[in-house]
Order: structure tokens, then C-alpha cells, then sequence
């Protein structure tokens, strides 16, 4: 505290300003009850080169990879991409040039396959950023975004090499005289999410585990939703408690069944591993990791003219074998 019986902050910090605005102080979208539906080629269009843009799932726990796949068709660039842990879309967002900045607490496909050769390659060089939070201050930060405030406290990260790295802010708790580290909070221009269902104005239900996508939703200025099934608002109504999104943060719904295949989506389809060994094999005979990577970013996201072609990559005994038989509609 100083004299006057103002709380102090222990230094003062410019390098999150940006991303702290407040939400409900700078929205100003049109939050009402109408028709969002669009194609996954006009969402793609809802964001810009240069935006931040946070993905939704945890891992290759329901990655929006149709819209992913549509953002590396369209050549979109210099993105700065948060999420609490990233996977295999890392790889392919970095090679083809659209992010330019991870913000993430786990950048690489997952425990089992160790290090991304690709990540290595990338941030050893230079070329790209890798901006590392723990899991728990990933959460934190796009808790503070959503409830319109520039930070939160917590004791997460105290004396870590990354709280020095990121220049964390400190300050003494006034009620207890404790040393907390202030989160800042994040703000993405864009939020895209995956979920089992909407309806037409944007009311996303998510079964399963929902990671943080309900504060990433709050937190975004936008917000694009691409679902397995848009279904009638009457049926959301039946379930109001599973309305994990509310209509007011959605600016876009696309309908796109198997939208995070191979990855997995609670309750309509489980993550195809073989897929992803043999993408990994595949750094074993490459000359360089980026010729495997490119070669999966044209067979799988290039070549196909629609999304449909690229699940006909994956052959409809892979579909059927990995679909839950509680797949919606």
C-alpha cells in the first residue's frame, strides 16, 4: 500500500497492455438472436492476418481442424496462436506459414511422441515464437479476458525461470501481506471452438470435457463455432444446462460433421493414433523434417477441394471403426 491507501504493483509492465483491454469495454458486435449459419470458407474469411487467434480443446481433444485446414487453403499469415496445449496442428500451422507465435503451455502432438521436430526446427531457428505459460495461467488468462479485467492473482508460476522469462508482474496482497504473481489477461481477436452441436443462433452445447472454452468464448471479440450438428433451438432448450456457449459471444456456426477427425470429439469419434504414427514415421526417411510436414500439408489440406474429399482420405472403415455409436443425428 502506498500513503494515500492505494495497492501498488511491485514494477509496471507495458508488454501485455494490448491484450488487457477490456472486452466488455471494446465489443461492440451485434450480440443478438439471429441466423449464424455460414461455410467454413466465409468463417476462414472472419480473420485476419496478423490476428490472435485461440483454438479451443485441450490437445487433440476436439481440434477444429476443418477450419485449421481451411486457414492454411486460404494462406492466411503471421498469426499468433493461443491454446492451453497444442498438438499435431502446430506442426502444419507453422510450416505453412500461418503462426508466427504460439502462446501455449505444451507445443508439440503429444507425451507419447516426445518433441515436435518440427517445433525444434522452427524455435531453435528463430523463426517462429514460442511464448510458454503453465496449463493452469493459460486458463487464468482467458478467465481475466472473459470477466473484463487486465489481470488476476494467483500464486501460479512464483519463482519459476517463466515468470522471469515473461516479465510477471507481482504485488503484495493487501488483506494477507502474501506475494501473489498477476496473470494478465488475454483478449484473442478470434476464437474458434469445436462442440457437438448448436443451433442456428449460435448456442454451442459441448459434452465431455470443455477445457476452457467457455472463457476463451467470453474473452474473444469474435468467435467462429464449427459443430458436428446444428439442431433446432427446441432441442437446445430440452438440455439448457449443456449450452456451454452462450448465442451473444457467437459471430459464425458452420456445420461440419467429423470437423476434428482424425482427432477426437467426446461422444461421436475417437483420435486415430495409427494416423498420427504414421505422420510421425514419416520424419524417419524425410531429408529434412519440413518435407514431411509439407508433403501431409498437400495430401491432406491442398490437394482435397472440400473437406468431404479429405475425410475420403481417411476411407469410410477408419470413419466407422473410430464414430462413437452415440454420433448425433
Amino acid at each position: 500500500m502506498n500513503d494515500g491507501g492505494m495497492l501498488t504493483v511491485d514494477s509496471k509492465s507495458e508488454k501485455y497492455m494490448s491484450s488487457t483491454v477490456s472486452w466488455a469495454e471494446m465489443n461492440t458486435k451485434n450480440k443478438g438472436m439471429r441466423d449464424k449459419r455460414v461455410s467454413l470458407e466465409e468463417a476462414a474469411q472472419l480473420i485476419s492476418n496478423g490476428n490472435h487467434v485461440a483454438i479451443g480443446g485441450i490437445q487433440y481433444n476436439r481440434v477444429p481442424i476443418a477450419l485449421i485446414r481451411e486457414l492454411i487453403r486460404s494462406g492466411k499469415e503471421n498469426l499468433a496462436i493461443s491454446r492451453p496445449l497444442m498438438s499435431f496442428e502446430a506442426d502444419f500451422l507453422l510450416v505453412a506459414g500461418v503462426m508466427k507465435t504460439a502462446v501455449t503451455s505444451w507445443l508439440s502432438g503429444a507425451v507419447t511422441y516426445g518433441l515436435s521436430p518440427i517445433v525444434r526446427l522452427y524455435m531453435e531457428s528463430q523463426r517462429a515464437k514460442f511464448e510458454e505459460w503453465s496449463n493452469l495461467a493459460m486458463g487464468l488468462r482467458y478467465m481475466a479476458g472473459g470477466m473484463g479485467i487486465p489481470c488476476i492473482p494467483a500464486k501460479v508460476l512464483l519463482g519459476s525461470d517463466i515468470a522471469r522469462l515473461l516479465d510477471l508482474k507481482t504485488f503484495s496482497c493487501p488483506y494477507t501481506g502474501e506475494k501473489l504473481a498477476l496473470i494478465p489477461a488475454l483478449n484473442p481477436d478470434v476464437a474458434v471452438i469445436h462442440a457437438q452441436r448448436a443451433d442456428k443462433f449460435g448456442n454451442v452445447q459441448i459434452d465431455g470435457i470443455t477445457a476452457v472454452d467457455t472463457d476463451m468464448a467470453k474473452a474473444a471479440k469474435k468467435v467462429i463455432a464449427t459443430v458436428e450438428k446444428i439442431v433446432p433451438n427446441e432441442e437446445i432448450r430440452r438440455n439448457p444446462e449443456l449450452t456451454r456457449i452462450p448465442f451473444f459471444c457467437v459471430d459464425a456456426v458452420v456445420e461440419v460433421p467429423y470437423g476434428a477427425f482424425p482427432y477426437d470429439c467426446y461422444g461421436c469419434y475417437e483420435p486415430v493414433h495409427d494416423h498420427f504414427r504414421e505422420y510421425y514415421k514419416g520424419f524417419e526417411t524425410a531429408k529434412v523434417p519440413e518435407e514431411n510436414t509439407r508433403n501431409y500439408i498437400k495430401k491432406y489440406f491442398l490437394e482435397p477441394k472440400s473437406f468431404e474429399d479429405y475425410l475420403e482420405l481417411f476411407g469410410v472403415k477408419t470413419i466407422i471403426k473410430y464414430s462413437s455409436p452415440t454420433l448425433p443425428g
